[in-house]
């Protein structure tokens, strides 16, 4: 059939079409009606099924990581629990404010059992802070090399926290031929609040 037998086509008499010609003409409706129907009926439709696909596609990673989440809680729990029991044992080497003036003094020992001679041992003021205190001691003294590396040793096997920090050392005399050294330090150590404290604080904080 040639383009041009189209044009002599009555279509009152389409029943009398050539099947070549029906064919054509069903074949263009057809196509006509699938569009038509895609635009006003199929669109919105294939777009909702997009959304809700997207959607699933959320909803499963979601799923995926709640899932991988509950399997590692018991993993969590005793995490929880070891950070718990570090903590305690953190907190019982602070000194509460009634054992600060021991700790002093079990400073203060440290040195005077390694023959050292105080020049300075002056508390200074306490810092405040969340659930405990930090107090600082200038402390200044004199003795040998060696003597000053055992205080320092000695003062990290305290039972309760207490670091040395802001050290300085030099020579008690540049001419003498002796070996006494001078060592200028800050101590810090730490005390947790009681809960009077605690709560003094927290009311502090809601005033400001």
């Amino acid at each position: 059939m040639k383009l041009e037998d189209f044009n002599n086509i009555n279509f009152k008499n389409a029943g009398d079409m050539p099947v070549p010609a029906k064919l054509v003409l069903l074949s263009v409706l057809f196509i006509i009606l699938i569009g038509l129907g895609y635009w006003f009926l199929w669109s919105d439709q294939i777009a909702e099924i997009d959304q809700a696909k997207a959607k699933e596609e959320e909803l499963r990673k979601v799923f995926l990581t709640k899932k991988a989440q509950a399997i590692k809680i018991d993993a969590y729990r005793q995490q929880m629990v070891d950070i718990e029991k570090t903590f305690g044992a953190l907190l019982k080497q602070l000194p509460d404010k009634s054992q600060m003036d021991g700790l002093l003094t079990d400073i203060n020992q440290a040195g005077l059992g390694r023959g050292l001679e105080f020049d300075l041992f002056k508390p200074g003021q306490e810092t405040v802070a969340a659930f405990y205190a930090e107090m600082p001691i200038s402390i200044k003294i004199k003795g040998t090399y060696h003597d000053i590396g055992a205080f320092a040793t000695d003062i990290s096997k305290l039972s309760r926290i207490v670091t040395l920090n802001d050290l300085s050392i030099a020579p008690l005399n540049r001419d003498a031929k002796d070996s006494v050294l001078t060592m200028e330090a800050v101590a810090k150590t730490y005390r947790y609040l009681d809960s009077s404290e605690v709560a003094a604080k927290k009311a502090a904080t809601v005033k400001k």
